[in-house]
This record gives C-alpha cells, sequence and structure tokens, in this order.
C-alpha cells in the first residue's frame, strides 16, 4: 500500500500532568523548554505516575504531526517510523495510533523500554524531558527493507522531527537523498532549541536535503547563535538558512517559523510574508502541549494535498487552535474539517 506522508521521530509515551512552579525548580527545569532526561531528572517519571492528574498520551513530536496529519488527510495516507520496546507502552501508541488511522512501522527493541516523556503543565507553559530509551535505537537498515523502503518510494512528501538529529542522522540521510533524487519535499522541524545548538554536526549533515525548514521563535533564534549569524533578527537568520547549499536545486529552501499567538512569517530567498493569527480565548484553552506538533501536521497535510503555503499555514493554525482545546497532542471527536 502506498502512502503520500512518512514521518521519522522518536515515538515516545506522554506522561502528562499539572505541576506546580516548586516541581519545576526541583528539577531545574523551564517553561517551555524541552530537554533529554539527564540522571538528576529520572525520578521525575515515577513522581508524576503518582500524581491524580496524570494522564498517558500517544506522543514524541514527530508521531504527533504524523496522527495530526493523518487527522486531515483521507484514512491510510500517513506512514509514520521509529523504534519502541516490546512492552505495554508500544501496544498503547499502536492501539491510540490505529484509532485515527496512522499507519505505524516500529522498529522493536528487545533490550530497551519504550521511550518516555515527561509533559509537565503550568498554567498554559509546558515543560518536556525525555527519556528517550528505544527510540534511541533506530537503525537505517529499518527504513531499507523491501516493504518500508517500497512505502518510502510511493511517497510524495518527507516529514523529519528535529529530535532524531539525536538518534540517527544516517536514516535523515537517506530519506533525504531518496527525495532530493526524486524531486520530493523533506519537511525538517527543528523541534526544541537545544538541537540546532546541542546537534549542530548532525543538523549542518542533513540540512542539505530539507526543503521546508519548521521551527518557532526559540529554535531559529537558537540556530542563529550557533552558526554565528551575527544578528537577532529571526527573519535575517531565517535567510541564512535559505542560503544554505542544497542537493536538489530544482526547490528552493524556505523557512517557516511560528511565534506562539504572534505572526508566522514564511522566509525565502527573495520574501518574507507575514500571516497573522486569530487568536483563541483563553478560557477555551485546554492544554498547549504538541501546539507546534499540531501547526506542523495541518501545514504538512496542506502542502501534501498540494494547497499553496498560504493555505497550508492557514491549515497549521487551524490544527494547532483545534488541538490547545484538547488534552494532549490530540484532536477533537467528532472529526472537524479545515475550511477556509
Amino acid at each position: 500500500m502506498g502512502y503520500d506522508l512518512v514521518c521519522l521521530g522518536n515515538p515516545l509515551l506522554d506522561i502528562q500532568a499539572d505541576v506546580s512552579k516548586e516541581l519545576l525548580k526541583k528539577y531545574d527545569l523551564k517553561d517551555n523548554d524541552a530537554i533529554l532526561a539527564e540522571e538528576k531528572h529520572m525520578p521525575i517519571f515515577k513522581e508524576l505516575l503518582s500524581m491524580d492528574s496524570v494522564k498517558l498520551v500517544a506522543g514524541g513530536a514527530a508521531q504527533n504531526t504524523a496522527r495530526g496529519a493523518q487527522y486531515v488527510l483521507p484514512p491510510k495516507s500517513v506512514l509514520y517510523f521509529g523504534s519502541v520496546g516490546k512492552d505495554l507502552y508500544s501496544e498503547k501508541l499502536t492501539n491510540a495510533n490505529n484509532a485515527v488511522g496512522l499507519t505505524t512501522s516500529y522498529m522493536y527493541q528487545d533490550e530497551f523500554a519504550t521511550g518516555k516523556c515527561a509533559a509537565l503543565i503550568y498554567h498554559t507553559n509546558r515543560s518536556l524531558v525525555t527519556d528517550l530509551a528505544a527510540a534511541n535505537h533506530f537503525k537505517p537498515s529499518h527504513l531499507q527493507k523491501p516493504e518500508n523502503w517500497a512505502a518510502v518510494e510511493s511517497a510524495k512528501v518527507f516529514y523529519v522531527g528535529g529530535f532524531h538529529l539525536t538518534v540517527s542522522p544516517e536514516a535523515i540521510e537517506l530519506l533525504g537523498k531518496h527525495a532530493a533524487e526524486n524531486n520530493k519535499l523533506l519537511i525538517l522541524n527543528f523541534s526544541a532549541p537545544f538541537i540546532p545548538e546541542m546537534f549542530k554536526d548532525a543538523l549542518d549533515r542533513v540540512i542539505k536535503y530539507v526543503d521546508i525548514v519548521v521551527c518557532n521563535e526559540s529554535e531559529i533564534s537558537s540556530y542563529g547563535k550557533s552558526h554565528n549569524a551575527g544578528t537577532e533578527d529571526l527573519d535575517s537568520i531565517a535567510k541564512k538558512i535559505v542560503a544554505v547549499p542544497k542537493a536538489n536545486q530544482k526547490r528552493e529552501r524556505i523557512v517557516c517559523f511560528t511565534q506562539g499567538t504572534k505572526p508566522t512569517h514564511l522566509v525565502s530567498k527573495d520574501s518574507v510574508k507575514i500571516y497573522n493569527i486569530t487568536p483563541l480565548e483563553s478560557e477555551k484553552i485546554t492544554d498547549t502541549n504538541g501546539a507546534g506538533d499540531a501547526f506542523g501536521a495541518g501545514f504538512v497535510a496542506g502542502l501534501v494535498q498540494g494547497k499553496e503555503l498560504e493555505t497550508a499555514i492557514d491549515m497549521g493554525h487551524w490544527l494547532a487552535r483545534l488541538s490547545i482545546q484538547e488534552v494532549g497532542p490530540s484532536y477533537p471527536v467528532p472529526k472537524q474539517s479545515y475550511s477556509n
């Protein structure tokens, strides 16, 4: 079976709970940040599981986006690759994805548990702490299995979460080379501010294959600092990303960055286009965890459908608005349809 969209990322079970500022301080965590767990953070998972407000949600940034894109697209349009353990948590992930029609092709690990992410919600802020576990052991060989590579060859668009740069740049390169050679669209989300900074070499290794960069204001600012852009102006930093040489010169690279409730910017070599967001009343906001993933999902789904960039951005804004009215990175039932 062919899939229009293939996504690659780190599948995680989100352990989400409402927390106090004191708990964030206890673990030296920041509002609206995303980090990889260190030894000092490991007790936080057990602590969250003991809370009355705890919720278990299928997560992982690219998996959230894949599920959101599948919400918009016809059934069985999206295939998601990642690595999990052979445990109850991977079953929960599979069941959650099956429920919305998302097809998964997991690489199963015998020696590692399914990865988990502590999602700490403080008012409308969220801080994410990730223990990759099995997700950290994805190998390009999984993509190269005949049935999986057949799906890659049938796809129109590829979406990669930047978090996967910490796992297998080789797998991203494999998809990138195929996309470039066949003039297909490869989209990379920076995913977190630490990615352009701490995984600069891996990012620089794959960026030549990337046609569209999706990020937020913190992530593009981090890119500017780590790459000595010489400016703090976000549009100027985006122009520098656009100018990085590409493997596929048939497509000009563009950068799309969001800024929370402030306008979204679409930056190309010759222009900066600005798209305002329709604000949502604060009383309707349930949970902002996964809002960026939801934007990516709507945006990518629009591109898969052949929409103009302006419409795809509006679809991203629309799906993000739906998601923040739900718990975690999820979408309303019954299914809603986009109209502009």
